[in-house]
């Protein structure tokens, strides 16, 4: 278990007069998978003002997401930052992160498992709420836009930079929340073409959706210390991300 002292001068986590948030890994079993994923709260809070997942990108569950969780838990939610690889795994490498994302990719039953899995997770979890909204960034994003055509029954969707591709025999029939979108326009990965589609997407089935382009932004905008990183952008999405938290939750 870790302690942090967050105070409102700290980057990106405005609101928080001074909050103290506290840290703690959380195992769980999921088919017989053993998975270890990361809970922050916020000690000063009686009661959170919702649950918000974090799907990890394709190199595992690190200390990137930690610190997002941290920063949802400045504002008042509970975070929890999920492990869809599983807690004997720790990637190290291009190779490894493909091969392990990869195979989520090619099994979309156990993808979804995971992730559903995990949502049935949080009463398990210090600070869980009924309220949840799960969000992800590059890898985690096209993770909740899975969840979201799982038919995930939570109260919202929300990919940073994630893909954003439709594989094939799935649609956004039996989405039941609203899904949010956080995008560059200049990103290599998933191109312009590829949000227009998943707007028309959204917009055919009737799905409650929105979307923030960041121009000039590349594929990792969010991703501190990347040759990526975006600070405009990554504030902006950021702002957009409580602007969804606040209305859904």
């Amino acid at each position: 278990m870790k302690t942090i002292a967050i105070t409102a001068a700290a980057a990106m986590i405005a609101g928080a007069a001074q909050a103290e948030i506290v840290g703690e890994y959380h195992s769980y079993d999921i088919d017989g998978v053993t998975f270890e994923g990361y809970v922050a709260t916020n000690t000063d809070l009686e009661t959170p003002r919702g649950t918000v997942l974090i799907v990890h990108d394709w190199d595992g569950m690190t200390d990137y997401e930690e610190r997002r969780a941290d920063m949802l838990a400045a504002q008042g939610y509970t975070a929890f930052a999920i492990d869809v690889y599983g807690a004997d795994t720790d990637p190290q490498g291009f190779e490894e992160y493909r091969a392990l994302s990869g195979a989520m990719y090619a099994d979309r039953d156990t993808f979804r498992a995971r992730l559903l899995g995990a949502i049935a997770e949080v009463p398990n979890i210090t600070g869980g709420t009924e309220n949840i909204v799960m969000m992800g960034y590059c890898f985690g994003g096209a993770a909740a836009l899975e969840a979201a055509r799982a038919g995930a029954d939570i109260d919202g969707f929300v990919s940073f930079h994630g893909g954003l591709g439709l594989p094939e025999g799935q649609d956004y029939s039996n989405v039941q929340a609203p899904v949010m979108l956080f995008h560059g326009s200049a990103d290599p990965v998933s191109g312009m073409d590829e949000l227009a589609a998943l707007l028309t997407n959204l917009n055919e089935a009737g799905v409650t959706h929105g979307a923030q382009v960041f121009g000039g932004a590349l594929h990792s905008f969010t991703v501190f210390g990347s040759d990526d990183y975006d600070l405009t952008a990554d504030q902006g999405s950021w702002e957009g991300l409580r602007a969804f938290l606040s209305e859904q939750l």
